[in-house]
């Protein structure tokens, strides 16, 4: 069975003139009603009008109109150019007839139909004229959501399932700090005081699974526990510690070196030198563990595949048990993860 797939593009009269209606309408398949693409849903410029709404004005109307619409399109030709919203305009196409032959494929298989809505995530998505700057060294993983006036510094890391919203604000993200699954910061335009609110999370910062940070503000070498809320206007100094699944309130300033939790959260106790300590090693863990995981996400398909084979090759090989045979197996480099990720196996004490 042959199915054609016809994709219309609109014209564009001596570049500046109005937008013709070509009858995209009736193109493509949408799986929903009388199974037809809605007009409504086809993307418009500025000055663009429906032929419907056209034919019932008057012949004087609508010439003021469309002199009105020429004068518009003239204003804009700076941001958006002829060639560009071809181009634009194209790519549109070609998303929607990929979904409109997935759902025209769903149809033929009939009991076996099954609809998905093919995903448009974008790990970094621009929002209105704020874009996201990203260090080159940094980790965003696939899954995550970085949008809008967000800064990411080197070496830092943005796990799986994060979101970070800098859309009425900044977020800004120092050096070596990890943001770990599922965690979600945003940002406030003003508190009630009038002030001003992004999100400032600071250099080998630690923050944990599933962790909100609302308008605050997370000094250097901070811990923020998993589960964990911050609201508008918290201030974490440095080597601070939240611990996980703590409530801290408004406008609270949580001084250096002590450990608050709870429900509205309070002050526990002092930190003692092993857990400032470990507060910096944390940071330097996720930042090696990142790279690892960097690695693993631009692997291709062929290399994917190839260590699949190797490991089931080497999957129950004992290097002690061969070492007592005499039988010496080199382990493919491919297979080797780094130091700092899994420590090397402590050498036999001599008998």
């Amino acid at each position: 069975m042959l199915v054609s797939i016809v994709i219309p593009f609109r014209s564009y009269k001596n570049e500046k003139a109005v937008l013709h209606d070509t009858g995209i309408k009736k193109s493509l398949m949408n799986g929903k009603g009388n199974g037809m693409l809605a007009h409504s849903q086809l993307p418009r410029f500025r000055g663009q009008q429906s032929s419907s709404k056209r034919s019932r004005l008057p012949e004087e109307d609508y010439d003021d109109d469309k002199a009105r619409v020429v004068v518009e399109e003239e204003e804009s030709e700076d941001k958006m150019g002829t060639q560009g919203r071809a181009i634009y305009t194209v790519g549109f196409w070609i998303r929607e007839t990929g979904q409109a032959i997935d759902r025209l494929g769903s149809r033929l298989q009939g009991n076996y139909y099954f609809q998905e809505q093919l995903s448009r995530h974008r790990t970094l998505m621009n929002i209105f004229d704020k874009a996201p700057v990203v260090d080159k060294d940094a980790f965003v993983a696939p899954s995550a959501s970085v949008i809008g006036d967000v800064q990411v510094g080197h070496h830092s890391s943005i796990w799986y399932g994060c979101v970070l919203r800098g859309d009425v604000n900044s977020i800004s993200i120092g050096s070596g700090t990890n943001i770990q699954d599922n965690s979600l910061i945003h940002v406030a335009k003003t508190n009630l005081a009038g002030k001003v609110l992004p999100t400032i999370i600071g250099d080998n910062v630690t923050v944990g699974h599933a962790a909100v940070l609302h308008g605050c503000t997370v000094e250097d070498e901070a811990f923020v526990g998993m589960g964990a809320t911050l609201l508008d206007g918290v201030f974490v100094e440095k080597h601070a510690m939240v611990a996980a699944g703590a409530l801290v309130r408004q406008d609270t300033r949580i001084p250096s070196c002590e450990v608050w939790g709870g429900n509205p959260a309070k002050f526990l106790r002092k930190l003692t030198e092993e857990e400032i300590a470990f507060i910096s090693q944390s940071a330097i863990n996720y930042s090696n563990l990142a790279q690892v995981h960097a690695a693993e996400n631009s692997k291709s398909f062929d290399e994917i595949e190839f260590e699949k084979v190797l490991r089931k090759k080497f999957a129950r090989k004992d290097e002690e048990y061969d070492s007592l045979l005499g039988v010496i197996r080199e382990t493919p480099p491919e297979l080797i993860l780094p130091d700092n990720i899994l420590p090397d196996k402590q050498a036999p004490k001599p008998s």
